[in-house]
């Protein structure tokens, strides 16, 4: 990645705390990671989503998700992977966050799902450190719907659209957020770099 935006990412979560970039990569590895997902969907592979540590089904949310293996990338996952632990890198360079790895997986909307308004660091999910969602749709409109609701500090929110190449980043425990119902399917990729899980010893 080029060392400026990069740059920029790290002001924007020293400052904000959150920020938006287009372009994490090129248009072909957007679409190949597009299409990977739109197969594994249609072949069944992905499964309803689950809440916390139990896994608990619930009506907050309504996407169905299939996890990277991220020692073991497919070959259109593997940009997004180095993309990530660059990212990674430099927020531990810059920020002294202490990630020691990231989590990743797809998730697909069906037209008219959401999920409810939440915080991605739980007290049982006290290790997610940074949140990063990347999206896979191709010439998305804004009347398509499907935002993802950022609830910002002054008590506004801001509304991202999961267009193709996009990805938003925010401090995980600091930002509630949601995702707004779409009127067609809607894919994306979520992520959560971590820390250590606190009393960890490894």
């Amino acid at each position: 990645m080029d060392p400026a935006r990069i740059d920029a990412v790290i002001d924007a979560l020293a400052g904000e705390g959150w920020c938006v970039f287009e372009d994490l990569l090129p248009g072909a590895a957007t679409a190949a990671l597009a299409g990977e997902c739109a197969a594994l969907h249609a072949s069944g592979e992905l499964t309803a989503a689950r809440i916390g540590r139990e896994k608990v089904a619930s009506s907050l949310r309504g996407d169905h998700t299939r996890w990277f293996e991220m020692d073991a990338p497919t070959a259109a996952q593997q940009p997004y992977v180095e993309a990530l632990e660059a990212l990674r890198l430099a927020f531990n360079r810059s920020l002294m966050l202490g990630l020691v790895e990231s989590e990743a997986h797809y998730a697909v909307y069906p037209p008219g799902a959401r999920y409810a308004r939440h915080l991605d660091q739980p007290r049982q999910l006290e290790a997610r450190v940074v949140s990063a969602v990347y999206y896979l749709n191709a010439d998305w409109r804004a009347e398509d719907g499907g935002a993802l609701r950022l609830y910002l500090d002054d008590g506004s929110h801001h509304d991202v659209l999961p267009q193709a190449g996009r990805m938003v980043l925010f401090l995980s425990s600091r930002f509630e957020h949601e995702v707004l119902p779409a009127t067609r399917e809607r894919m994306s990729i979520a992520c959560w770099m971590r820390r250590r899980e606190p009393g960890s010893l490894i």
